[in-house]
């Protein structure tokens, strides 16, 4: 999984953008925004991407999005780390280096 920059045609709006991370990782890129509300609350739009190359040599991308809003920061981020540990310990392969 690398960090890369990856250009969207994200025609929707969801409040002024803050932050913005792509992680490209094999066929599915996924999207890391921060955006703050009118009251300048923040929120975390989560978007996964993939690339979709048709038969007739047309492209489109299959999107999901998750929003993330500031009463669930904490509980959401503690779960995360708590299935990643446990994935970490039972498939220590999985976060090994792939070689380059």
């Amino acid at each position: 999984m690398s960090l890369q920059p990856e250009h969207r045609n994200d025609k929707e709006e969801y409040g002024e953008q803050i932050l913005s991370k792509a992680v490209k990782a094999g066929r599915r890129t996924y999207f890391f925004d921060v955006r703050a509300t009118r009251g300048n609350d923040y929120f975390l739009t989560i978007t996964e991407s993939r690339k979709i190359v048709h038969g007739d040599g047309g492209v489109s991308y299959d999107r999901h999005k998750i929003f993330l809003y500031k009463e669930d920061f904490v509980k959401f981020s503690e779960g995360l780390g708590e299935v990643i540990d446990f994935i970490r310990q039972s498939k220590p392969e999985f976060f090994e280096e792939e070689s380059k």
